[in-house]
C-alpha cells in the first residue's frame, strides 16, 4: 500500500468514526439494533389437499335417510291430522243418528219398521269406517272421572257409587290413539 493510500484510507475510518459520534446521541449504532428474523423461505405452493370422498358420501347418505325419516313422520302428522279433522265433522251426524234411533225406537210402532233398521245400519257402517282409521268411542260408564278425557256436566249423589265415578253418560266420547277428538259428557257421583 502506497502512502497515498494510507492516508486516504486513515481519512475515511476518521470521517466514519466522525459520522458515528454525531450519530451516538440521536441513532442507536447498527450493532445495537436486533437482528431481524429470517423467514425461510416459501417452498413451492402446496397442492390443495384431495377431499376425503368416501366422509362426504357417508355424510351425504346419512342426510338422506335423516330426510326420508323425517318426511315420513311428516306424512304420518298430516295424515293424523286430516283423520281427526274429518272425525270432527262427522261426530255431529253420528249424534244425529243417535238421537234419531232413540226416538224411534221409544215408540212401539216404530220400533222394529224398516226405516229404523236402515238408520241404524248406517249408523253401524259409520262406526265401523271410524274404527278401522283407529277412532273408538268412548263410553265410561262406571270409570274414575278424568278430566282430559270426560267433561263433568253435573254431580249427583248416588247411592252405592264412590264420589268421583261416572254414573251417567250423555254424549260418548272419542279418541283417536291416545288422543281426545271430544270428550265424553257424563254425570259424575258427588
Amino acid at each position: 500500500m502506497t502512502p497515498e493510500e494510507r492516508d486516504i484510507a486513515t481519512k475515511e475510518a476518521a470521517a466514519r468514526e466522525a459520522a458515528a459520534a454525531e450519530r451516538a446521541p440521536h441513532e442507536p449504532e447498527a450493532a445495537e439494533q436486533p437482528a431481524p428474523v429470517e423467514q425461510p423461505a416459501p417452498a413451492e405452493p402446496a397442492a390443495p389437499a384431495e377431499p376425503d370422498y368416501k366422509d362426504k358420501w357417508l355424510r351425504a347418505v346419512a342426510e338422506l335417510d335423516n330426510v326420508r325419516k323425517r318426511a315420513r313422520r311428516d306424512v304420518g302428522v298430516a295424515e293424523a291430522r286430516g283423520i281427526a279433522k274429518l272425525a270432527k265433522e262427522l261426530l255431529p251426524a253420528l249424534d244425529s243418528f243417535e238421537r234419531a234411533l232413540d226416538a224411534a225406537e221409544s215408540q212401539p210402532e216404530n220400533r222394529d219398521h224398516h226405516l229404523t233398521d236402515g238408520i241404524r245400519l248406517v249408523q253401524t257402517e259409520l262406526l265401523a269406517a271410524l274404527a278401522r282409521v283407529g277412532i273408538e268411542p268412548d263410553s265410561p260408564k262406571g270409570e274414575r272421572f278424568d278430566p282430559h278425557r270426560h267433561e263433568a256436566i253435573a254431580q249427583q249423589p248416588v247411592d252405592g257409587a264412590e264420589p268421583g265415578t261416572i254414573v251417567e253418560v250423555y254424549s260418548a266420547g272419542y279418541r283417536y290413539g291416545e288422543d281426545v277428538l271430544r270428550p265424553a259428557k257424563v254425570v259424575v257421583a258427588g
